[in-house]
């Protein structure tokens, strides 16, 4: 399998796009961190590292990393954009505190077999699902108490 890396550096050239030190630096912070990311968020990680930056650039990156396929736009509830890894990662539901925002990866293959079931029993050749269950975590409960 190809590196995350490899992978946006064919798309650069299939789009005749120009590879450059500053995407490099983006791409890497962005797959180093294991979260949900908004553009602003990476915008502040990247910044730390070169101040010169600026937020247009690390938003169109990131736009080029969905259009690789290497990461995909998560638009929660609370209306706000976040980006999470594709590339290379298992298929996922996510599990969302309306409290505090908690996000839990969830890996459920019944869940998935239903669904495949669904997208038959009604005729649908399936292309793509996201599925987001809202709840409040242990630790907001504690919280209330």
């Amino acid at each position: 399998m190809k590196s995350a890396k490899e992978v946006f550096n064919e798309y650069l050239k299939e789009k005749n796009l120009k590879h450059s030190k500053v995407r490099d630096m983006i791409i890497d912070i962005f797959l180093k961190t294991e979260r949900h990311l908004t553009a602003e968020e990476l915008y502040f990680l990247v910044s730390k590292k070169y101040s010169k930056i600026g937020f247009s650039t690390v938003y169109r990156t990131l736009k080029h990393l969905i259009r690789a396929g290497l990461c995909r736009e998560i638009k929660l509830e609370d209306g706000i954009t976040r980006y999470e890894h594709l590339y290379g990662h298992q298929h996922h539901d996510h599990i969302i505190c309306i409290k505090c925002g908690k996000f839990v990866e969830v890996v459920e293959p019944q869940i998935e077999i239903l669904q495949e079931g669904l997208f038959e029993k009604y005729g649908f050749i399936p292309k793509s699902h996201r599925m987001e269950l809202y709840g409040i975590c242990k630790k907001c409960i504690k919280k209330n108490k």
